[in-house]
């Protein structure tokens, strides 16, 4: 079993999580970690769990404009594809592998920061995708970074979760 891993990051912060994840599911497990613009829209066969990511940009995920204002900032990794394209140009096929999203955010409550994870769970749900579980965040102190103290440990626990959760559903992530 396969577990594909899609972030789209502006500073490397979501880049960093994405990685944690990828070593949370442990070394026999199939991982592949891709960058956005690298993603495959036709999903493989083996592919039983993606994981997707993205920045939170104006209370969700990011739009050509958005991304634009970040690389204003600072060269941004994810410059022209968004997992928001990503999403709706994604494969429908008969075989559905379980998602799971992620973001970074600041620590703020949800309704004032927004959710990149909601929107992207949210938007799958409607394309006919299941979310296994609920969005998660992680957290930066800036815009432009660092990630919050003992967020990297936060990320690869939540892999190791997912991947006991596939384990349950008599998928195991080899």
């Amino acid at each position: 079993m396969t577990v594909l891993i899609i972030y789209e990051s502006m500073y490397g912060n979501t880049e960093s999580i994405a990685r944690a994840i990828a070593g949370g599911f442990g070394p026999q497990a199939g991982v592949r970690l891709v960058e956005v613009s690298q993603a495959p829209v036709d999903l493989p066969d083996d592919v039983e769990l993606v994981v997707v990511g993205a920045p939170t940009h104006g209370h969700g995920l990011s739009r050509p404009q958005s991304r634009a204002g970040a690389a204003k900032e600072k060269p941004v990794i994810s410059a022209e594809t968004g997992v928001r394209e990503w999403a709706a140009a994604v494969g429908i096929s008969s075989r559905r592998p379980a998602m799971a999203t992620f973001d970074t955010r600041f620590d703020k409550p949800r309704w004032l920061t927004g959710s990149a994870a909601a929107s992207l769970a949210k938007l799958l749900r409607r394309r006919g995708f299941a979310v296994q579980e609920p969005p998660q965040s992680f957290f930066v102190e800036h815009t432009l970074g660092p990630l919050r103290d003992g967020e990297m440990n936060r990320a690869h626990a939540w892999a190791a979760t997912l991947a006991a959760d596939l384990r349950s559903a008599g998928k195991e992530p080899l």
